[in-house]
């Protein structure tokens, strides 16, 4: 449909004339409509940030998530021994899916109870400055 003095019936153009027009004006609403380059490598490059955020997020939960299991395999394992530690700090290694974890434990008496001691158990990566990992528990008197 065309717009204007060109659709003033008083104009006497061929049909061929107005069907040139309408092709023309088609032409260059089709040339406007759509993205340019630039807007499109914004958006992939937003997208592409999303996605290395979401695969770090994820890394990051999976690294906290096995952290959090080599020290309740600590805890676990001070409570079937029937273990009883003296008030003291250790560290150690363990493996657990395919890396090495560093674990320090420090035993404290439980406030209050004297046949009690309160265990705190952090884990970080071996090569990880930061905790990634913290779990208190507390043991009995065998």
């Amino acid at each position: 449909m065309l717009i204007g003095a060109w659709n003033a019936p008083y104009m006497n153009k061929s049909e061929s004339q107005a069907q040139d027009i309408r092709i023309r004006n088609n032409r260059s609403t089709l040339l406007t409509a759509g993205f340019t380059l630039v807007e499109v490598l914004v958006a992939l490059a937003a997208v592409m940030r999303a996605m290395s955020q979401s695969i770090d997020t994820s890394a990051s939960l999976r690294d906290r998530t096995v952290a959090m299991w080599v020290a309740q395999n600590r805890l676990t394992m001070h409570q079937v021994t029937r273990d009883f530690p003296s008030l003291d700090t250790t560290e150690g290694d363990a493996e657990m899916a395919g890396r090495t974890w560093r674990w320090s434990e420090r035993v404290t008496p439980a406030p209050g109870e004297p046949d009690m001691r309160q265990i705190h158990i952090e884990v970080r990566a071996a090569s990880g400055p930061q905790p990634l990992a913290r779990l208190v528990g507390f043991l009995t008197k065998p």
